[in-house]
């Protein structure tokens, strides 16, 4: 049997709100399928520079379907999101329906604002210890 696939949510781990919203997933990934990766560090630097993407620009979420493929397919922003929330199952695959129905030059533009203004809004994340000890195993550097 072949290794099970690997998501990975990468994000900007210098981010308040980025930050916040990966606790959120973590809470709520009960089956506990994804992984996460600053964009800043050695996973998402990697990623980043094989794909010929900016490795100095951490205003996009990026969802990695499986990392341990070379070819693996990836999406960014609000697609990622929706990605991640589809891996995560249960009724949060209703909750990406439902964010794709809104057409993804919307979702985008709001996305993009967000990202302009959430240091200045959510601040600058200070590094804290994880509430579930468990869940430092789903970190990537």
């Amino acid at each position: 049997m072949p290794n099970a696939p690997q998501p990975v949510l990468l994000y900007d781990g210098e981010c308040g709100l980025c930050n916040a919203v990966v606790r959120f997933l973590l809470k709520r990934d009960r089956r506990g399928v994804l992984r996460f990766a600053p964009l800043q560090g050695r996973t998402g630097q990697a990623f980043l520079a094989a794909r010929g993407m900016n490795t100095q620009d951490f205003d996009s979420i990026v969802f990695i379907e499986d990392l341990t493929r070379a070819d693996t397919a990836f999406a960014l922003r609000t697609a990622g999101v929706a990605c991640a929330l589809e891996e995560m199952g249960g009724g949060w695959r209703r909750v990406a329906r439902i964010l794709r129905v809104v057409p993804v030059s919307w979702r985008d533009a709001l996305y993009r604002l967000v990202a302009r203004v959430r240091h200045r809004i959510f601040g600058h994340y200070t590094r804290t210890s994880l509430s579930n000890p468990e869940w430092a195993r789903r970190f990537l550097d």
